[in-house]
């Protein structure tokens, strides 16, 4: 059962008091309990591991390089839905945010009631993004154990003198023997052909 959108807790990290009380002002009005504010950027990768939130935002009133890039390479260690203030950006920061894996990079956008539509839109991009890398991380490896198979029929039908079906038969019939799956046995074939050489 996964979590309902105002069970998430969210971390938010601001070092002005105040545009982080309207943060918290906006989350809590949008029923969102768990938020934890800090102020201070000393520390925050260990905080993060310690309180491993499900969201993270991040307000920046007046960004200068070496603090963007310091964030940019937290984000990229940390595989969470992430939104970021900013009051002014160019570019090449939005970039470099996207690349880091900011999933809403808002400019200039910090009122109250638009925290909850970018909290949720952070949400649901990071989402579709993991979605995204989980299903071309399955086809690389399908493709992976795809060409496996077939180089290990090639080796059984050349060593064996079998056709094509019967070194798969026989690589199918031994994976249900020895109850593995197709791709590590035509592995190891592969593996031992390789020792045998």
């Amino acid at each position: 059962m996964g979590k309902t959108a105002t069970d998430l807790t969210i971390l938010v990290i601001d070092e002005n008091a105040i545009r982080a009380s309207i943060i918290e002002e906006g989350l809590n009005e949008a029923g969102h309990v768990n938020v934890r504010v800090i102020h201070e950027m000393q520390g925050v990768a260990r905080l993060i591991e310690t309180m491993d939130p499900d969201v993270i935002i991040i307000d920046i009133e007046n960004p200068n390089r070496d603090m963007m890039e310091h964030m940019f390479q937290l984000t990229r260690m940390i595989s969470r839905p992430i939104a970021m203030f900013v009051d002014r950006s160019d570019t090449a920061a939005i970039e470099a945010a996207v690349d880091a894996g900011v999933s809403a990079y808002v400019v200039d956008g910090l009122k109250k009631e638009r925290i909850k539509p970018i909290l949720d839109m952070a949400v649901s991009r990071f989402n579709a993004f993991s979605r995204l890398q989980r299903e071309l991380l399955e086809a690389r490896n399908a493709l992976e154990e795809r060409k496996v198979i077939e180089r290990a029929k090639g080796i059984l039908m050349k060593m064996r003198g079998l056709s094509e079906e019967q070194a798969f038969a026989l690589l199918r019939q031994t994976a249900m023997n020895e109850k593995k799956k197709l791709a590590d046995i035509a592995q190891s074939v592969v593996t031992a052909a390789g020792l045998l050489l």
